[in-house]
């Protein structure tokens, strides 16, 4: 799934020579017509994404160091360390239409039929000083998360301003390294709500995908009274499982959360001084 940033410059290539060899004329209301009530825009896409550094600058700054973002699997090097990911993000199709109350709808589904397959790799997260100290803190190293979607439906509500988006996805592998602590996580899963009772084996989207339900819009906080950016969480489900846990480079046991249902959850997001 690559390169929704560049629907527009693919566009525009798309319509140069087209705008090379026509006069511009004006619509007369018949070809108005036949233009309006028509199918959406579908986009098939396929990307790969590399970023070298996201800095959050506050006082010091978080970074967050050699992020790849494709499909396939986390490569590791004979150390173990991430070095990036094995494919593209592919397979990819969207659909997008215009409602008659104009609501924008966006279908995100694979072209085959099959889960859409994701991997994202991050070398580093890291506390960093800016006064001159040099202090830094590694906080987590090592990251690869490989899982599926199965399951990507966005709204913009124009009646209420709000982002709503249906998200059914799974994480199959995961590890990380917390190296501030000296802890190690093996073998992370995120699966569906039934994955345990159906035996590790799913059958069907409920036990295959995490559901998630979630509205992004303007909110006003209940401390300051000023406008916030409101996220909720009406429902979230999902089986969680971790292989290790690895503490000085030994296991000390595995652990699983089976049937988590986080409900009517409310997070609201401001700057303060």
């Amino acid at each position: 799934m690559k390169g929704l940033k560049k629907i527009a410059l693919a566009t525009a290539v798309a319509a140069a020579p087209f705008a090379a060899q026509a006069d511009l004329k004006a619509l007369d209301d018949t070809t108005m017509g036949n233009v309006t009530g028509q199918a959406g825009v579908t986009i098939e896409l396929e990307t790969e994404v590399s970023i070298g550094e996201f800095r959050y600058t506050d006082e010091g700054y978080l970074a967050v160091n050699d992020i790849s973002i494709g499909g396939g699997s986390v490569e590791r090097d004979a150390n173990g360390a991430v070095t990036g990911v094995s494919g593209m993000l592919d397979d990819l199709l969207i659909d997008i239409d215009v409602e008659a109350d104009g609501d924008a709808v966006i279908d995100v589904h694979s072209i085959s039929g099959a889960p859409i397959d994701f991997a994202v790799a991050v070398g580093s997260v890291s506390l960093n000083a800016t006064d001159g100290s040099g202090d830094s803190t590694l906080l987590a190293s090592n990251i690869g998360i490989e899982g599926n979607i199965g399951l990507l439906n966005i709204r913009v509500d124009t009646a209420t301003d709000d982002l709503i988006m249906n998200v059914g996805f799974n994480v199959t592998d995961m590890d990380m390294d917390v190296d501030f602590r000296g802890v190690n996580v093996r073998d992370l899963t995120v699966m569906g709500a039934q994955f345990y009772e159906q035996d590790g084996q799913p059958t069907d989207a409920a036990g295959m995908f995490a559901q998630a339900q979630i509205t992004v819009g303007k909110g006003t906080s209940a401390a300051t009274g000023g406008d916030a950016l409101e996220i909720s969480i009406p429902s979230f489900v999902a089986d969680i499982g971790v292989g290790a846990v690895e503490i000085g480079g030994e296991s000390i046991g595995s652990f699983r959360v089976d049937n988590l249902a986080v409900t009517n959850t409310t997070m609201k997001v401001y700057g303060h001084q």
